[in-house]
């Protein structure tokens, strides 16, 4: 039992020093002020979301780029709240600074196909999308001021064909929201130091950008749409396989989009259940290779405090392995909440890190034989 905790431990350590070493391994991208030049189609899927959308209206009407430059379509997936109806109404007032010529704001109804609402959604605003950069985010999100700018200069400066982008939780006000915080750090950092690897494997569709002939070119979702969740991380596989020279991380400060931490545990439980049921399909090997040890390591945790209590190892070994993942995950996490001016969120770390390996467990198990809910909607497994 000893020598295979010290093997888990040791690759473990392995595995997320090598995330540390790759999140360095991008660099800062800073804007330069050069002219904007890009035309994109911002897509924005949305169902029940009339608490979010004025937010985001906001956000939308107060970005820097150039308004005949880009467009916006909004999704309904099927909404039974007043998300339509709040959207209409914002722009018919004209408030928040709106132009109807530019930028041009639709509505669509999604057409749904498969099993995947939000795929179906991204898939129908692409069909009626005027340019050849597609950018998606989520409607709870808020957009940077300069949001669309730091896009079109990282593009300008490179080859890329996808761009994923940064994303993080902006309510602090409880342990529950600093949970997700930190937790979606440690993704934030694992995502860059792959992109930094040159094996990305993560990217989060709240902030991802593409070209529209890319999409068609790899069959946009074509082969997993019988998985509700995954547009992001599915498409990037498929992007990898075929342009990973091309596949690139914005590491800039000014294109970090903020979003709302889900409001109870529950909420939250059923979140990561649906992220964690499309992990069997993942098709990169670095994906399923960091999914398994992180698994194994939290197991490792809760089974190693059972048999040092009962006497089958004993507390110092339990020790070094607390002490191991403690230090190597708050490294990685320090570097990302750097990157995100969020280091405040630290103070809650020690607190996190106890009660995470009985979380992750009990997420990966739940998800290994139940389904979800998720607006509204129950997803089989």
């Amino acid at each position: 039992m000893i020598l295979i905790s010290l093997t888990i431990t040791i690759i473990y350590l392995l595995l997320v020093g090598s995330f540390i070493f790759g999140f360095d391994k991008v660099s800062i991208f800073k804007l330069k002020d050069i002219p904007a030049k890009t035309k994109f189609s911002v897509v924005i899927p949305f169902r029940n979301e009339a608490e979010n959308l004025p937010d985001l209206l906001d956000t939308i009407a107060t970005l820097n780029y150039p308004k005949h430059l880009f467009e916006i379509i909004l999704v309904d997936d099927a909404s039974v709240d007043d998300s339509v109806e709040i959207i209409q109404k914002v722009l018919d007032s004209k408030q928040g600074g709106f132009d109807f010529d530019k930028p041009e704001i639709v509505v669509i109804s999604n057409e749904r196909k498969t099993n995947s609402p939000k795929k179906d959604a991204i898939t129908s605003a692409i069909k009626i999308s005027k340019y050849d950069w597609i950018i998606t985010t989520d409607a709870d999100c808020q957009l940077p001021l300069f949001w669309l700018d730091s896009f079109d200069e990282y593009i300008q400066k490179s080859n890329a064909v996808c761009i994923a982008a940064p994303v993080t939780y902006s309510n602090t006000s409880s342990f529950l929201n600093r949970f997700q915080i930190l937790d979606l750090l440690s993704l934030q950092g694992a995502t860059i130091g792959g992109f930094g690897l040159k094996k990305p494997f993560l990217c989060n569709g709240a902030n991802l950008a593409y070209k529209k002939r890319i999409f068609k070119e790899v069959n946009g979702f074509e082969g997993n749409n019988n998985i509700a969740s995954g547009d992001d991380i599915f498409l990037l596989e498929k992007i990898t396989k075929k342009y990973p020279q091309q596949l690139q991380y914005l590491k800039c400060a000014q294109a970090i989009i903020s979003t709302k931490p889900q409001p109870t545990w529950r909420n939250l439980m059923s979140q990561r259940i649906r992220w964690a049921a499309k992990t069997s399909a993942y098709n990169n090997g670095l994906g399923k290779l960091t999914g398994l040890v992180v698994l194994l390591m939290n197991a490792l945790i809760l089974i190693g405090l059972v048999l040092s209590i009962i006497g089958v190892i004993n507390f110092k070994t339990f020790f070094y392995i607390i002490f191991i993942k403690f230090n190597i995950d708050f490294f990685l996490i320090y570097k990302s909440a750097s990157f995100f001016n969020q280091k405040e969120i630290l103070k809650s770390y020690i607190l996190g890190f106890l009660f995470y390996p009985i979380f992750s467990v009990y997420i990966a198990c739940i998800s290994s034989f139940y389904g979800y809910k998720w607006k509204g909607r129950d997803f089989k497994k």
